[in-house]
């Protein structure tokens, strides 16, 4: 990194450490409470959808916009109608936001086994991608049949995914704030 640009980066290492702890807070309460994660990132959806609602609709009002007026306000009106749902009923939310994945999960899952079958011959170890594919369909299915398992399942790794996240930011941080120290030595004598 440029000698220039050293000092400044390092001391906004705060930044990097303080998302880090957000992410590491976050994941520990997603591990522990799978449940109300899943349903708490359902209404935080919905508030991101009506921030994104209101963004777009003061964009109607603008000349220069890079969609059609009427593009923009059907997604205004989409981006509103789904993030007053997920506020109102987060549960329902994320359990259709679970049926989605499980469905994307079986059709994947189908996929990954068509195309071992059909590459059996040209590749080694075809198996394992039948594997997966036969594993995302099981997941799959399981999701379909109990949607609050899988809310508890996808909230608790991605509270896993959080903490490790948030552990290599505190990390970041840690080191930017050394590169800051170390550039702001050598730039005050």
């Amino acid at each position: 990194m440029s000698e220039g640009l050293s000092f400044p980066v390092g001391r906004a290492w705060w930044l990097f450490a303080l998302y880090g702890v957000i992410g590491v807070v976050f994941g520990i309460t997603a591990i522990v409470q799978p449940a109300a994660a899943g349903i708490a990132m359902a209404w935080a959806a919905g508030v991101m959808a009506i921030a994104e609602a209101v963004v777009s609709l003061l964009a109607l009002f603008n000349s220069n916009t890079a969609v059609s007026k009427g593009w923009l306000a059907f997604y205004a009106l989409a981006s509103l109608a789904f993030g007053v749902l997920a506020i109102m009923n987060p549960v329902a939310t994320a359990t259709v936001l679970v049926i989605l994945l499980a469905a994307w999960l079986i059709v994947g899952g189908i996929y990954r086994i068509v195309f071992a079958i059909r590459v059996r011959k040209a590749i080694e170890g075809e198996w394992m991608i039948a594997l997966s594919g036969l594993l995302a369909v099981v997941l799959g299915v399981m999701f379909m049949l109990n949607p609050l398992v899988g809310i508890v399942v996808t909230s608790f790794w991605i509270g896993v995914l959080a903490v490790v996240y948030g552990v290599m930011q505190i990390i970041a941080g840690l080191g930017l704030r050394k590169l800051g120290n170390a550039a702001g030595a050598g730039a005050h004598p």
